[in-house]
């Protein structure tokens, strides 16, 4: 059963004269035709009247989607990402009602009228998959970008129901006509209904499509033809199908324009790695076994590692100098000692603040040299910006009033009893929020200037809304391109209003969903309505997540979470170590051990092929761009099988929304148990994959290599030291 946030009403269709097709949808509502005069019982009270954009048309509509918030807030998709628009569309008694989603650009000429299919008639619910634009690999600083972003930006879909007068003849003419019914006046009346169907402007039937329909509605009244050569004329393949595409509209009724923003490249389709320049080439010297840190110039190697793996964007902790009163130690220690680097995310020094360069890292100079390099690889630059200072950083002298101070007159560091911080400072935002906002607003643009294309924000729920709504909406009216990650564990009404206040995408619970149930339910609860405004991205570690179930199941552990990241979502992330299987957690802490966010990792990289996990993250960055329907929010099934460890789900897109004009399937199959092998009989829903419930069809296995021939109800056996998962590609013939 289809479910639905929000319920909104419909605007109203002009009347129209009986017998008379409009020939484009209206908004005017239906009025009274005399204007009504309060009479003294009423003088002086508000009339009860209904707002007009609460008034039904001649065709019901309810609950469109995508909608949230009454449409405050814009569902967001990336251009070319296949969608899904719906709503319940309804007219009284035995009227037959169809729906149009029709989509239209920031300037508001119409781009497409995509026929809507009813895919619940008890429901009255009506579906169609969209796409705006094709997909792009595009990025802001290369040839051609400047054309690809005209298609951005705020556009619209509307809704638009009618009745269906086609649909409801032809259940009745063949009826009819097989009994032998008053079959003069129904084929006469599919003769008037055709005929004013080839004339209508609205079905934008072409000349000879015209033609055709006129030629059927005459071989319709003519009398001298026998009842099932008549009906023939009306009911045939031919007719059907224009139908289908380019129907006759009646009682044309529109729903509100619900808002679309139409986003860049790699707004929902992305892939993430993170690494931390100060290891990346960091080596022990050999003469004096003392410890050489990495710089950005050395970690031109990290880079190259996140390529050859296939990944799109390169994530960096924040790079600004580090504080040295109460630097924390190695895995959180108090006191750190001499050789200590101390926490990136312990901000700011004598040498700079948020818009400096750590001297141990390098220069600016350095840093655009960098990000060149990055670009030249095509790999974007992702920014950690932490809104946060160590005791050192200069804000705290310029200005005191943005921190909170205790009684006694000291400024407060961040806790989370029992968890203390004393390296940092938390923001205020109670005394001067225009000044901050400024300030914040100044550091971004140097690192945009730098050439840095995305944010992650540390944190952002323990900041206002407002604050990041405000620095977001100026951020990206001068730098439209620029995107926002939201580090949000936290409540999912938080999560969700950050992605209303500007945050692109947002961590999420995926490091602990780990049951059949428990992955199911979530999966389908990211790619649905959701994804519209909450681009989930997943990442199984982080430098502060490292969960039981990576802990306890070594390699196998590691490819399954990597099979379930890459596509569970359009958008995942890595951090580096995870091919080298780092899964040695902090005592009592789930979080790794050694931790790097406080040390300095030097890393046996040679060694990574051994493991397997960094071949299997390349073939999974590749399936992923080969096909198109890993490409979206909204086009996952999870199907059935009968073992709790065996999940099963799948990813399709129709041959009319791919580039190619070939349909996209891809099954993933996973054993959720990472030491025993798993077999299963599975139930695949083939109409989500485009397929007849009876259908035989071939699928190639990209991890292995092997081919299968299946039906709805194949048996699979997976083994954690052989094959942890099936990733198939369905052959279309």
């Amino acid at each position: 059963m289809p479910q639905h946030r929000t319920t909104t009403t419909t605007t109203t269709a002009a009347a129209t004269k009986p017998g008379r097709t409009p020939t484009t949808p209206s908004k005017t509502p239906v009025m009274p035709s005399k204007t009504s005069v309060p009479s003294s019982k009423t003088a002086g009270r508000t009339p009860n009247k209904i707002p007009a954009a609460a008034r039904f048309g001649r065709v019901g509509i309810i609950n469109p989607t995508p909608l949230a918030e009454s449409g405050h807030y814009p569902a967001r998709v990336e251009i070319g990402e296949m969608f899904k628009a719906s709503a319940q569309v309804f007219v009284e008694g035995r009227t037959k009602a169809g729906a149009t989603a029709v989509l239209r650009t920031p300037s508001g000429k119409i781009a497409s009228r995509t026929h809507m299919r009813c895919t619940n008639p008890g429901l009255d619910y009506f579906e169609a998959d969209l796409r705006i634009g094709t997909h792009s690999d595009l990025l802001p600083w290369q040839a051609g970008y400047r054309k690809l972003a005209q298609q951005l930006g705020k556009w619209s879909l509307t809704i638009e129901g009618w009745e269906d007068t086609y649909d409801l003849w032809l259940h009745d003419a063949r009826i009819k006509v097989a009994i032998d019914d008053d079959v003069d006046n129904i084929l006469d009346e599919g003769s008037q209904i055709l005929a004013a169907w080839a004339h209508s402007h609205d079905a934008k039937l072409t000349a000879d499509e015209s033609a055709f329909i006129a030629t059927a509605a005459t071989k319709l009244a003519d009398s001298s033809l026998s009842s099932e050569q008549r009906l023939t004329a009306g009911d045939n393949p031919t007719v059907r199908e224009l139908a289908a595409t380019k129907p006759l509209r009646k009682g044309v009724t529109s729903s509100r324009r619900l808002p679309l923003k139409v986003e860049r490249p790699h707004s929902s389709f992305i892939s993430w790695y993170q690494f931390f320049p100060r290891s990346e080439g960091a080596r022990y010297d050999d003469r004096t076994h003392k410890l050489i840190p990495g710089t950005l110039k050395t970690a031109v190697s990290g880079l190259k590692r996140a390529k050859e793996q296939g990944f799109d964007v390169v994530y960096l902790p924040p790079v600004f100098p580090i504080g040295t009163t109460n630097r924390k130690g190695r895995d959180n220690s108090l006191i750190a000692g001499p050789e200590d680097p101390g926490s990136p995310w312990g901000i700011g020094s004598a040498e700079g603040g948020h818009d400096s360069v750590d001297p141990a890292l390098g220069t600016m100079t350095d840093f655009k040299a960098f990000v060149r390099t990055a670009h030249g690889m095509g790999l974007e630059i992702a920014l950690d910006f932490a809104l946060q200072c160590s005791p050192d950083h200069p804000w705290v002298k310029q200005h005191p009033e943005w921190f909170r101070h205790k009684p006694d007159g000291s400024i407060a560091f961040a806790e989370n009893p029992p968890k203390k911080y004393q390296d940092i400072y938390p923001i205020s935002f109670e005394e001067d929020m225009p000044g901050i906002e400024k300030e914040v607003e100044r550091v971004l643009e140097v690192w945009i200037k730098a050439g840095v294309t995305i944010f992650r924000v540390d944190n952002p729920h323990t900041k206002p809304l407002k604050f990041w709504q405000d620095v977001i909406e100026r951020v990206t009216e001068r730098h439209p391109e620029i995107l926002f990650l939201a580090e949000a564990f936290t409540r999912p009404a938080v999560m969700r209003s950050l992605s209303y206040a500007g945050f692109t995408q947002s961590h999420c619970y995926f490091p602990w969903r780990n049951t059949k149930e428990e992955l199911a339910d979530y999966l389908q609860e990211v790619n649905g309505d959701e994804g519209f405004f909450q681009h989930n991205t997943f990442w199984p570690t982080t430098p502060d997540i490292l969960t039981a179930y990576l802990r306890d199941n070594g390699i196998a552990g590691h490819a399954i979470r990597a099979v379930l990241a890459a596509l569970g979502s359009p958008s995942w992330g890595i951090y580096n170590g995870y091919e080298l299987i780092e899964n040695a957690q902090r005592p009592g802490f789930e979080e790794q051990g050694d931790n790097e966010k406080y040390e300095i990792k030097v890393r046996d990289w040679d060694s990574a092929p051994s493991f397997g996990i960094s071949t299997l993250l390349t073939a999974l960055n590749r399936i992923r761009h080969d096909h198109p329907c890993a490409r979206s929010y909204h086009n996952l099934t999870v199907h059935g099988s009968e073992n709790g460890q065996i999940l099963v789900f799948s990813r399709y897109t129709p041959a009319e929304l791919t580039d190619t004009g070939q349909a996209d399937g891809l099954i993933a199959v996973v054993n959720l148990d990472a030491h025993n092998s798993q077999q299963s009989w599975l139930h695949l829903d083939l109409e989500k994959l485009g397929l007849s419930d009876d259908a035989e069809f071939d699928v190639h296995d990209e991890l292995t290599g092997r081919d299968f021939r299946w039906n709805a109800n194949p048996a699979v056996s997976l083994a954690p030291w052989s094959d942890v998962a099936h990733v198939l590609t369905v052959r279309y013939a």
